[in-house]
């Protein structure tokens, strides 16, 4: 997804800013080396249950220059008791998931900030003029962030639903099924004609070494847009701190730990007469 959004940035986005994302997508692209041709079955290819080995390896492929980093030995916690595949299945899953949501997080900050909106405003719909990103959610009225922390609630319940995934024919990624995977809708929700992941189908036609190339780079990319998301907020509250964003990220005055806390010093969403405004 954020290699199809390169192009479309890359037109509208000021010089400096440009400069940013063209350095910091690619620096994740070339964190994302091909698989190598000679190597017959590729861990990244097979991406159900891994040992720690194989996740050694896997990290091996993702970055040849770090390779394996865990330096608080998560992988080998066994954590709620389980096994060391499940917890390392959960562990990549988390790591995907976060990956992902980071990537959209990326794409979504710099296109507030480059003032790019929706073309098709609804009847209700409010433009957030001269708002930074994180001032844009503290605006938000407390019940629709109640409505966006519900949807995702739901999400988060189909994808980890045990009949969600033996609809499709998949285990969770604890028991032997795909980190990442998300269930598709035709077979579980409703007849839909599109799926949130991959709607279009185009991981289908891919073969087995293009999948898990595609593996390595998602997850690199995951890893580079959570970075680049925390430079983000050091530098909306540290001004300097990320000289390469100085002047580019507007100051936040807020608490990014406090997502639900008041917009102005006057104002509580725990009184009724608040909540609806």
């Amino acid at each position: 997804p954020v290699i199809g959004l390169q192009k479309l940035i890359f037109v509208v986005l000021p010089n400096t800013t440009m400069m940013f994302v063209a350095l910091t997508l690619g620096a994740a692209a070339a964190f994302s080396p091909a698989v190598p041709a000679q190597r017959v079955r590729s861990v990244a290819s097979s991406p159900q249950m891994m040992t720690k080995a194989e996740l050694e390896a896997f990290a091996v492929e993702c970055n040849p220059v770090i390779g394996y980093w865990d330096p608080l030995n998560l992988a080998g916690i066994p954590l709620w008791q389980q096994d060391e595949e499940a917890v390392i299945g959960w562990l990549r899953h988390s790591e995907i998931k976060h990956g992902r949501i980071a990537m959209a997080g990326f794409v979504g900050y710099i296109v507030h900030a480059n003032g790019l909106k929706f073309p098709f405003p609804g009847p209700q719909s409010v433009v957030p003029d001269g708002l930074s990103a994180p001032e844009v959610w503290d605006a938000i009225p407390f019940l629709a962030k109640l409505q966006i922390i519900a949807a995702v609630g739901v999400f988060e319940h189909i994808s980890e639903d045990k009949n969600f995934l033996e609809a499709d024919g998949m285990k969770h990624y604890m028991r032997g099924g795909k980190p990442g995977y998300f269930p598709t809708f035709k077979a579980n929700v409703h007849p839909a004609p599109l799926n949130l992941w991959d709607p279009f189908g185009f991981t289908k036609k891919l073969t087995a070494e293009q999948k898990a190339k595609k593996l390595v780079a998602e997850t690199n990319n995951g890893r580079a847009a959570m970075l680049a998301l925390f430079a983000f907020l050091s530098e909306s509250k540290i001004p300097g701190s990320v000289p390469l964003l100085s002047g580019i990220i507007k100051p936040y005055d807020g608490d990014y730990m406090q997502p639900f806390a008041p917009a102005g010093p006057d104002a509580s969403v725990w009184f009724l007469g608040n909540i609806w405004s």
